[in-house]
């Protein structure tokens, strides 16, 4: 039997070797948030937030408790519009990028 790492582990590793990886992981949770996808969205935020700010501080830039934030980005966490503005915007901080996003008509 072949062995595998764990996913944590190796999400944080890429992330820590390629920081162009982390901002395509945030690209990837807004544009399935926004595209209906929610679900999915909050888990790879999850996996995003460990990897980089932790939920220690995230929790302090949203003035929330570590737990309250771990339980929003669960597979049934119910965030608040607000309690996710303020995700992104500590997330878009932490990796110094902007989120522009743009309506595309379809055939």
């Amino acid at each position: 039997m072949a062995l595998t790492r764990d996913f944590k582990a190796t999400v944080l590793a890429r992330v820590q070797a390629d920081p162009a990886f982390a901002k395509a992981l945030l690209d990837e949770a807004v544009t399935l948030f926004l595209n209906g996808e929610a679900e999915t969205a909050k888990l790879m935020l999850r996996d995003l937030v460990n990897a980089t700010v932790g939920f220690e501080e995230l929790a302090l830039s949203v003035e929330k408790s570590p737990k309250s934030v771990h339980r929003m980005l669960s597979h049934s966490g119910n965030p608040t519009m607000s309690n996710l503005a303020a995700i992104f915007s500590a997330l878009k901080h932490e990796l110094k990028v902007e989120i522009h996003a743009h309506a595309v008509s379809i055939a």
